[in-house]
């Protein structure tokens, strides 16, 4: 997997139905045992709800877990992590809180509801693109310097570091998928003197 979609930060949202207080919460996680921990510490901070649903998936294993907790099997879980899984996100959990307002929702309702408390948790968090990147350095000496500046964000890189000496040495990132052209027209820009090094690759969010 080259690239993916996760949530940009931690985040939460409510509203209410029929009295029901709804709190969507959502949160960016690597393994299952930070999904776990996310869970467990919103399960303490609300221990007085009547139900704290969740779900989460994980690149790590292919994996998705969800839980009910309390309420009628297949109403409340599954949507949640349904929301997840129509966004086609990944490395996420959530947590949709209810407070029971004495109205009945019946199933067609806690279906909906919980459904809108896992979409609104996605759209207070946010939803990022990540890639993998490239990190790279490129020497250079000071009247290519400018040019190599424009170069980067045509390529949407991001320039992570920048050290002045006798030359210039860059440490920039740049999506892995755009490194050949970058280091096409870097060469042919500067004539074959400066060439990039490639030091790591690692996954970070980029622009769409």
């Amino acid at each position: 997997m080259d690239e993916y979609k996760t949530i940009a930060k931690r985040a939460c949202d409510e509203f209410t139905i029929k009295r029901s207080r709804f709190i969507g919460h959502i949160c960016p996680v690597e393994t299952q045992e930070q999904a776990v921990d996310f869970i467990n510490e919103i399960k303490s901070k609300y221990w007085d709800a009547t139900h704290n649903v969740y779900a989460y998936v994980l690149r790590e294993g292919q994996s998705s877990r969800y839980s009910d907790d309390g309420e009628p099997q297949g109403t409340a879980g599954m949507p949640v992590l349904n929301v997840l899984i129509k966004e086609g996100l990944t490395d996420c959990a959530v947590v949709v809180t209810r407070y029971f307002g004495g109205i009945m929702l019946g199933a067609g309702g806690l279906v909906r509801a919980y459904s809108q408390g896992s979409k609104a948790a996605v759209d207070a968090g946010g939803i990022i693109t990540m890639a993998k990147c490239s990190i790279l350095t490129v020497d250079c000496d000071y009247n290519f310097y400018g040019r190599l500046s424009s170069l980067i964000p045509e390529y949407n890189g991001t320039v992570l570091d920048t050290a002045f000496a006798d030359g210039v040495t860059v440490k920039l990132r740049i999506p892995g998928s755009q490194r050949g052209q970058f280091d096409a027209k870097l060469v042919d820009l500067s004539l074959g003197k400066f060439r990039s090094e490639l030091l790591d690759e690692v996954f970070a969010p980029i622009n769409r």
